[in-house]
């Protein structure tokens, strides 16, 4: 799978939230359609790929697999990876069986936090024609914070942010980057302008 680094921030103003100050939050990170069209079919969609890929996940942290319930019996804790770099900070990391796209875990706003996750699957196994050469459906990675109640259960929600990504193979990311450089060049410099330039790192859109 494509492996994104996230890096976790506290963004707090000054004297902002003091009631997690030394507590923990939750992050429940998941890969939904960015499209609205695909997003009304979200169920269905995502129905067909398990169907299709017996035994595989859309989302993990890492390269890890599931092994074993902990707790609560409908969640398994996935073995971090001992080949790629190690996520930094996160605490009790959970996959959902039942819910292929959905990761979450605990961390300390006041602590580094850097989590790995792995995207499985490919923007053009959602198209409709497979006969090569697809754009490919684009996929929004969604991160939704959540702080304890006074029961004890993250339920209250804290902050939402988001962005775009596009998953492709190797030879077919290449060529795409390849398309994309080429009409890029072909545009006028006030063409251009409408384009957001490429960035290594993304800094992710807080959603309401």
């Amino acid at each position: 799978g494509q492996s994104y680094e996230i890096r976790m921030l506290d963004n707090r103003k000054l004297g902002e939230l003091p009631e997690i100050n030394g507590k923990l939050v939750k992050s429940i990170f998941r890969v939904v359609f960015h499209d609205r069209r695909l997003q009304y079919t979200e169920h269905q969609q995502l129905e067909g790929w398990r169907w299709n890929r017996p035994g595989d996940r859309i989302l993990d942290i890492g390269e890890s697999h599931l092994a074993g319930a902990s707790g609560d019996p409908r969640w398994a804790l996935p073995v971090p990876p001992t080949d790629i770099p190690m996520s930094v900070g996160i605490i009790d990391p959970r996959a959902n069986p039942t819910q292929l796209n959905t990761v979450e875990f605990l961390w300390d706003p006041a602590k580094r936090t850097s989590v790995f996750i792995q995207v499985h699957c490919i923007s053009t196994e959602f198209t409709l024609r497979k006969h090569g050469g697809e754009k490919g459906v684009p996929f929004r990675v969604q991160i939704d914070t959540f702080r304890e109640n006074e029961s004890g259960e993250y339920t209250e929600h804290l902050h939402s942010a988001s962005c775009q990504i596009k998953v492709f193979k190797p030879k077919g990311a290449d060529r795409k980057q390849k398309t994309d450089r080429e009409k890029m060049e072909k545009r006028t410099p006030h063409e251009k302008e409408k384009y957001q330039p490429s960035y290594e790192t993304t800094i992710l859109t807080e959603v309401s």
